[in-house]
């Protein structure tokens, strides 16, 4: 056997053991993080989602949580229900191709994924909804604003993710995993030891400079993004986010619904002074919450911000600055990351408000 040929027989070897212990190990996640809800078929793929009936005697409107990007639907129950439970008709779900949702047939897209939620909403029977997006979940719930505005009774955007960026780049191993063959490859041996490797560090600049819940990942179950289908169609989905974003921050004007954006000035995922300032200065009804020393997951650090926008679409006389400026006290001496999560700021971005 020639050295080459020992070569190819090595890297071939490699890539069969990196392939059998990413199938163990996503079959190993599956096993510890089991479905939570139901399953039902919208457009051809099977969608998981919790549906929460309205509460004899509930105050609030009905809820539809968005999650991010890496996410599924217990990354907003698991904060979020607890505080809500009683008041109000409540739906998570997984959106398609995350958690234990199918990717399905037009939903490599987000405006596709919107259309999935309004076809889910009539399968229950919710005619009208509070919808609360998250990071890219932001722009899916801006897909649904304006697709469908008859089903909006109220958004909330929270750390969201919506308007163009400098250079429209993502991370590199989400370009690569977007690829066809090579993305594949890639999904099916190195995301996942790598992932595994990294999550908890990657995890922290999350939620930087805020500390990291106890238990977050379990809680959450985010080791769920780290099997090969789940992780392409995630890297697919940010991949997208800039041309969503491109064709779509022009339209946000039209968004009549009124709308509530939180967002803290530290948020080390997304450009906080493009997205929510944009969304702040385009959308005419829109109450801004900005939040000091908070990072990129309010609905963990500071839920009560999101009940009480919630409560404020409703209604409510809620004084959603007072509040903030409860969570910002609370807050002002948390220093996670500092030195190692860059809070990059985008050259010539709108001031922020003091």
């Amino acid at each position: 056997m020639n050295l080459l040929t020992a070569a190819v027989a090595f890297l071939l070897a490699l890539v069969l053991v990196l392939i059998g212990a990413t199938r163990i190990g996503a079959w190993l996640i599956e096993r510890r993080n089991p479905p939570v809800g139901a399953f039902v078929e919208v457009g051809g793929a099977r969608i998981h989602y919790l549906h929460v009936p309205a509460p004899a005697g509930a105050d609030l409107p009905p809820l539809v949580f968005v999650h991010g990007a890496s996410a599924n639907l217990r990354d907003q129950m698991a904060p979020l229900e607890p505080l809500l439970e009683g008041r109000a008709e409540m739906l998570f779900f997984d959106r398609p191709g995350h958690g234990w949702s199918e990717r399905g047939g037009g939903n490599e897209t987000l405006e596709g994924q919107a259309k999935t939620l309004a076809a889910l909403l009539e399968r229950l029977g919710i005619e009208k909804a509070v919808v609360v997006g998250h990071s890219l979940g932001g722009a899916v719930t801006a897909a649904f604003a304006l697709q469908y505005p008859e089903k909006v009774a109220g958004l909330v955007f929270v750390s969201a993710a919506t308007h163009p960026w400098p250079g429209g780049g993502t991370s590199w191993y989400y370009d690569l995993a977007a690829l066809p063959a090579v993305g594949r490859l890639f999904s099916e041996t190195l995301a996942y030891p790598a992932g595994m490797l990294r999550m908890a560090a990657a995890t922290d600049c999350v939620f930087a400079p805020n500390p990291t819940p106890e238990n977050y990942l379990a809680r959450a179950s985010i080791p769920l993004v780290l099997r090969p289908a789940t992780f392409r169609a995630n890297a697919i989905d940010v991949r997208g986010l800039y041309g969503f974003a491109l064709a779509n921050a022009p339209r946000y004007p039209d968004i009549s619904a009124p709308t509530v954006v939180i967002s803290g000035d530290s948020d080390t995922v997304v450009y906080e002074e493009l997205h929510s300032l944009g969304l702040a200065r385009d959308i005419v009804s829109t109450k801004l919450v900005w939040v000091k020393n908070l990072g990129h997951k309010p609905d963990w650090i500071a839920p009560q911000l999101i009940v009480a926008a919630v409560e404020k679409l409703a209604g409510r006389p809620v004084d959603l600055d007072a509040m903030a400026r409860e969570v910002e006290a609370r807050i002002a001496g948390d220093r996670q990351g500092e030195g190692v999560c860059a809070d990059e700021k985008p050259a010539g971005a709108e001031l922020a408000p003091q």
